[in-house]
């Protein structure tokens, strides 16, 4: 397997302007950068025989830097793996879950050894997407990605797969083959106040928690700072949940949207009736003790812990940026620091993150998470 990096700036473009014959093209940038189509042109017309595939972002990630106004691309070639590329364009979130197995149904192989998404960030219910690709592709493949992110603007999101990135849009690469496809996730939250049960919830839509109006007890936790910047500040303050029944089941939720006048909360993903539910807030130390942790879970998929070059997908929440600020950094070189010098990292900062459970192992839908993604091959 051959990894190489490869960049955009406005003032020079591409560098290094010639890459390796690749099977492979991922990358990232801002809505405002990839609304021009030039930058999907010029990577197929230096790579015609690779699949392509790149959304909008919450900032770019490349090894241990971020930045926000490059393109961020790494090109993969493979000795024996092949690969498989869907991309879809989804109507409505209704059709969520229809997407899902349609996606699934075409990536679906005997030798599949793991599926990496890219979706829409706004229009989609990723937990409902998730359920209907892994119905598909069965519990036993891994499925890692993220949500296409728009920085702090929540306005549109862009998604490419084989073609230029439209609002709408899904992309999914499935690895088959001798791949080796590790995968990690984990938050680093801090919980607070007390459970409360929620009583009355309809897919992702949170009415009442303990029978009082959801909004309502989010609100008294607040400040009247917060309170007024809602629903933006509510990246800061995330809602965990857990099936009582499972206490492997923890997830973090984060807050899209609220309706003052039912006193509704809209999450990114479901929040099941009968769940418990309960405040999170973040710890700069923790978010980056959190960003390790998810590393060397994906460093545990590595053959001998990783003595072969390929490729590392960092996903992590934008909520964590704007949390940490200058200091976000942190959490990208506490990836760097677990997993070594052999393998590329780029990635991004998304709207939601797509892995397996890290104690259960079902592939769900996180929020306020560092997701990492490890590929190497066996060839």
């Amino acid at each position: 397997m051959q990894v190489a990096h490869m960049s955009w700036h406005p003032a020079n473009g591409w560098s290094p302007t010639a890459g390796i014959d690749c099977d492979l093209v991922l990358y990232f940038g801002t809505r405002a950068v990839l609304e021009d189509s030039a930058r999907f042109r010029e990577l197929r017309a230096a790579f015609p025989k690779a699949h392509i595939a790149g959304c909008s972002t919450g900032g770019q990630i490349c090894d241990d830097g971020i930045s926000d106004n490059d393109v961020t691309a790494v090109t993969m070639r493979f000795a024996a793996a092949k690969l498989r590329l869907a991309c879809s364009s989804i109507p409505s979130q209704e059709h969520s879950r229809q997407c899902g197995t349609a996606i699934g149904e075409i990536l679906r192989a005997d030798d599949l050894a793991g599926i990496f998404v890219l979706s829409d960030g706004l229009n989609v219910n990723g937990s409902e997407f998730v359920a209907g690709i892994t119905g598909a592709i069965g519990r036993h493949v891994p499925l890692t990605g993220g949500l296409a992110g728009d920085g702090v603007r929540f306005e549109q999101t862009l998604v490419g797969g084989d073609c230029a990135p439209a609002s709408g849009n899904i992309a999914a690469v499935g690895f088959c083959g001798p791949i080796r496809f590790g995968h990690g996730s984990a938050g680093g939250w801090d919980e607070f106040g007390p459970r409360r049960r929620v009583t009355r919830s309809k897919g992702n839509i949170l009415y009442e928690l303990d029978g009082e109006p959801a909004l309502d007890l989010y609100e008294r936790y607040l400040g009247e700072e917060e309170v007024k910047g809602l629903p933006g500040t509510a990246l800061l303050f995330p809602l965990l949940i857990r099936d009582p029944q499972r206490l492997d089941s923890d997830v973090v939720r984060t807050i899209l949207a609220i309706d003052r006048s039912d006193r509704s909360m809209t999450f990114a993903g479901d929040v099941p009736e009968g769940w418990v539910a309960q405040l999170m807030r973040g710890n700069f130390d923790r978010l980056a003790a959190g960003a390790a942790r998810a590393a060397r879970q994906a460093r545990s998929g590595l053959r001998n812990g990783g003595d072969r070059d390929g490729v590392a997908l960092l996903v992590s929440c934008i909520g964590r940026r704007l949390l940490m600020g200058q200091r976000t950094v942190e959490e990208i070189e506490a990836v760097g620091h677990e997993l070594g010098p052999r393998l590329a990292r780029v990635g991004f900062y998304s709207y939601d993150e797509i892995s397996p459970h890290g104690a259960s192992g079902v592939c769900q839908l996180h929020n306020q998470t560092m997701t990492v993604t490890t590929v190497t091959e066996d060839a």
